[in-house]
């Protein structure tokens, strides 16, 4: 568990982390850097992002970050959750067929 000030962050061991972090790539437009802030104790896969909310997870980031963080990963988070709760168009599948809806 990490602590930052008074905001506490339970992390996943490496081995896992390392096998969440390939899984959530498999997401289009979901490279390291967005698959690691995607990572976590309650997203370990891609499957854990169903149902998941784009904005709730968003501002989960700017409190982790400790600053607001570029609206175009709101966008990303969009469109990782829409593929985890369908099947795969391509059409839904770049973050900036998302950002207007955000």
């Amino acid at each position: 568990m990490l602590c930052y000030g008074l905001l506490m962050i339970k992390t996943i061991p490496v081995t896992h982390r390392n096998a969440a972090l390939k899984d959530l790539q498999r997401i289009s437009g979901v490279g390291p850097s967005i698959a690691n802030n995607l990572c976590g104790p309650r997203i370990t896969a891609v499957q854990d992002l169903r149902n998941s909310n784009p904005k709730a997870l968003y501002a989960e980031l700017c409190v982790q970050a400790g600053q607001p963080v570029g609206r175009c990963v709101l966008s990303v988070f969009c469109c990782a959750i829409w593929f985890a709760d369908h099947s795969p168009a391509p059409e839904k599948l770049t973050w900036w067929n998302w950002k207007d809806s955000t």
